[in-house]
C-alpha cells in the first residue's frame, strides 16, 4: 500500500478483513510463506510479515464483512488452527509487551 509503513499496511488489512482497530506495532514477529491458492489449479507464492496489534475495539461495519466471519480464540487453540507452521511457532511464542504487568 503505497504511502504505509509495513506495519500500517497490517493494521489496514486488520481492518478491511475483520474490523479491528487498534495500536499495532513497529516491529515485527516474523515471516513466513506460503502459496496462495488463486483457483483449484492455481497458486501464488506470498511472503507475510506478521505484526502484533493491540486491539482496542471491533467495528460492526468493515469493508469485507460479507467476505468473512470474524471468530475469536485463546493464543494457543489459535495456533493450532493455523495451517502455516511458521506462523503457529509465532501464535505460540507471542508473549504481549504487558502481558506481565
Amino acid at each position: 500500500m503505497p504511502g504505509l509503513s509495513p506495519a500500517d499496511c497490517a493494521a489496514q488489512e486488520a481492518w478491511e478483513e475483520a474490523g479491528v482497530v487498534g495500536h499495532v506495532s513497529a516491529r515485527s514477529l516474523g515471516s513466513y510463506r506460503y502459496a496462495k491458492a488463486l483457483g483449484p489449479r492455481k497458486a501464488v507464492p506470498c511472503a507475510v510479515e506478521v505484526y502484533p496489534l493491540r486491539v482496542d475495539r471491533l467495528a460492526r461495519q468493515f469493508p469485507e464483512k460479507d467476505q468473512r466471519r470474524r471468530r475469536w480464540f485463546s493464543q494457543r487453540k489459535a495456533a493450532l488452527k493455523v495451517a502455516e507452521p511458521e506462523l503457529a511457532q509465532m501464535l505460540a511464542a507471542f508473549v504481549p509487551p504487558d502481558a506481565g504487568a
